[in-house]
């Protein structure tokens, strides 16, 4: 069991240009800018981005912009292995190790907030996994189904609630787990060790767009999926042999997709549920984006000169 805890500063220390914001708001778009007018590399803090084959329905960066710009923890593990925020922070400290040693200029281009955090501020491994504990959830999980346990964890722990998605059952038993382990919720865990202090020099920046806009741009982009073929993705996966149960197969876009070809849902209400939950998914981001005060914001794509000058003098 992991849980964030913010670590000692440490001066010295690679410098990271991290971008943020709700999804469809142009972050891939940003930090590729940034990288081709500096010279810069991009590092991956997107938590489905990192999964081979899924490319149309996370909007992985195109080949031709990959080799445009060096890019980092993007197709580094295939979608039946199990992947966490752990392991990505073991990775991403690794990787950036490697690229501060040859001086490169970093830019962080973030999709999981939770990725950046524990990125940043480390976590604690002192909670272990308790099986009776998890036994006893995924028993009640098969017989009432998973709002039940995500109640169950709002009940305790609205705040923890609020940031983890209700189809995210490893975020929900890890959070309910934490609590009846500790008696302490995850959130007052989490307020304790203050993620103030960090190992790096960090600059985030925050991109932000007028509500109905964004809504717009997340339809487009759900249109520009389908018309990319992420139905004959999804099929592919499949006859691959990655099941549909597997977590980046439950994503948003993934799950509606694979309830489309397996005939619960029709193609059309399977594009209006992933335009519904991407942008239901896009206010929760935001509202965990506003509660990190180190942020700032910037209007895109009208700040992209003011967000490029930011990056060249902190990253030169």
């Amino acid at each position: 069991m992991e849980v964030l805890i913010s670590k000692n500063s440490v001066r010295d220390e690679p410098k990271l240009f991290v971008i943020l914001g709700p999804t469809a708001v142009g972050k891939s778009k940003v930090g590729i800018e940034i990288a081709t007018r500096i010279g810069g590399e991009i590092v991956n803090a997107d938590s489905l981005q990192v999964y081979r084959y899924l490319d149309i329905g996370t909007a992985k960066p195109r080949k031709e912009e990959r080799e445009q710009v060096p890019h980092h923890l993007i197709d580094i593990i295939d979608p039946n292995k199990d992947f966490n925020a752990g392991l990505y922070r073991k990775t991403a400290v690794e990787v950036i190790r490697d690229l501060h040693k040859r001086s490169a200029k970093m830019i962080l281009v973030g999709g999981t907030y939770l990725y950046v955090r524990v990125l940043l501020y480390g976590i604690i491994e002192g909670i272990s996994a308790d099986m009776e504990i998890r036994g006893r959830l995924r028993r009640l999980k098969s017989t009432f189904g998973i709002s039940y346990i995500y109640e169950k964890l709002k009940s305790f722990d609205s705040e923890s609630a609020s940031r983890i998605h209700p189809n995210d059952y490893v975020r929900i038993e890890r959070a309910l787990e934490a609590y009846y382990l500790t008696g302490s919720r995850m959130s007052e865990l989490q307020e304790k060790h203050g993620f103030k202090e960090n190992e790096y020099e960090v600059l985030k920046i925050g991109l932000l767009e007028e509500r109905e806009i964004l809504r717009k741009r997340i339809d487009e982009r759900v249109d520009r999926m389908i018309e990319e073929g992420l139905v004959d993705e999804v099929k592919k996966l499949r006859e691959m042999g990655f099941a549909k149960d597997l977590k980046p197969m439950q994503s948003i876009g993934y799950k509606h997709i694979n309830q489309y070809l397996d005939g619960e849902i029709t193609l059309d209400k399977a594009i209006e549920l992933i335009k519904r939950d991407t942008k239901r998914f896009a206010k929760r981001q935001m509202t965990w984006l506003r509660k990190d005060k180190d942020i700032h914001w910037y209007h895109f794509p009208e700040g992209l000169e003011k967000i490029v000058n930011e990056a060249e003098i902190f990253l030169n």
